[in-house]
């Protein structure tokens, strides 16, 4: 079940339920958020580069392009629900729906949330409610459906969050460096873009640092930095009307050639396909 997008005659709007891991098992790499409710299944899933286990019910979040892909052991069942930004924009409705940072875009945290059987349920019951609006013909069928998305996407979100702070409660069991490290990318990815720089900053060799990030964050420390990166740039060519050239140039790199090779190195499409296929400045208008 789908909405399309009239004007752009591309997907507005799906859910879409599967029964296998068939779907899932080429990388997969959209112009559309994607939310994946699993009810059965375990297995590994691959995300910019990194794998994560899961096993039993779980809910997966992926950004706008951000190559994932799933296998399974055996069964493997659930619902996905895709939504375009020009269905609903996350950054405009920041206020209302704060998942940004937290299911999405989240760099830091692996893509899967585990569930108990009360919160399956109950981001069961609200996809049910989107499957029957897509359904109906009735009037106000795309306000509805946000309504419901929005309402999906907060309960996930604050289970991720509960599940954080329970994570955060171990917090003796985490090495210090760890919050000091995403607080120096945070403050200095447009201007510090190699392992070292940062190793300088903390006054930690580059071997230990990137230890810490791999052992705790599943990435490397040179992964970590460029994903901070694309996620600042996918943000401005989306909300912005900058030239890719200024865009570059605020991320840190002279050259908008070496920016457009490394924007598609990680991506796997150009910037200006990018702003073309996700519809810049619209979140504005």
């Amino acid at each position: 079940m789908e909405l399309i997008n009239l004007q752009s005659k591309s997907l507005a709007f799906k859910v879409h339920a599967f029964e296998d891991d068939e779907y899932f098992s080429s990388l997969k790499k959209y112009n559309y958020f994607s939310v994946i409710l699993v009810t059965k299944g375990k297995g590994t899933v691959t995300a910019d580069l990194s794998e994560y286990p899961f096993d039993g019910t779980c809910l997966m979040s992926f950004s706008l392009y951000q190559p994932f892909k799933i296998k399974s052991e055996g069964v493997f069942q659930g619902v996905m629900v895709n939504f375009h930004p020009d269905f609903f924009c996350l950054h405009k409705h920041r206020n209302e729906v704060s998942c940004n940072g937290v299911l999405f875009n989240n760099i830091y945290d692996s893509p899967v949330t585990v569930l108990v059987k009360d919160e399956t349920e109950s981001l069961l019951s609200v996809i049910n409610g989107l499957k029957l609006e897509l359904q109906s013909t009735g009037i106000a069928q795309t306000e509805a459906l946000i309504s419901y998305l929005k309402i999906l996407l907060i309960n996930a979100s604050r289970i991720k969050i509960q599940q954080q702070q329970v994570e955060d409660a171990s917090i003796a069991k985490t090495p210090v460096i760890l919050n000091t490290l995403k607080s120096a990318i945070e403050e200095h990815f447009a201007s510090l873009h190699s392992p070292g720089e940062y190793a300088d900053l903390l006054n930690i060799s580059t071997a230990a640092l990137n230890r810490v990030s791999k052992t705790h964050f599943n990435k490397t420390l040179s992964n970590l930095i460029s994903d901070r990166i694309i996620i600042e740039a996918k943000r401005q060519l989306y909300l912005t009307d900058k030239p890719v050239k200024q865009i570059a140039y605020e991320l840190g790199f002279n050259d908008e050639f070496y920016f457009s090779r490394f924007f598609k190195n990680h991506v796997a499409i150009s910037p200006q396909f990018f702003r073309d296929t996700i519809g810049f400045n619209r979140a504005n208008a």
